[in-house]
């Protein structure tokens, strides 16, 4: 099941680190700024844990924003479906 939720940013663990492209992440920020955010943001749900594997640069424009809260789809997992975004 998928749902659409708001989410603090500070409670989405990004376990793979990734590298952001600076010009992306600004242009993202002046969007969210002005429009908010367009798309959600993809999170994995383990055990009341949110775990974000895509989105970084979205993610990251928050962040930079200081935005307490992002727009996420939301799909519920076991520790096993976790465990294969980990591999």
């Amino acid at each position: 099941m998928v749902a659409i939720k708001e989410i603090p940013v500070a409670q989405i663990r990004r376990p793979l680190p990734r590298q952001t492209d600076p010009d992306k992440v600004q242009a993202l920020m002046e969007s969210i700024a002005a429009e908010g955010l367009r798309e959600p943001i993809d999170v994995l749900e383990v055990d009341g844990e949110y775990y974000g594997f895509s989105g970084c640069h979205r993610y990251e424009a928050h962040q930079r924003l200081g935005k307490e809260m992002i727009r996420c789809r939301v799909r519920h997992a076991p520790k096993s479906v976790l465990k294969m975004h980990l591999a």
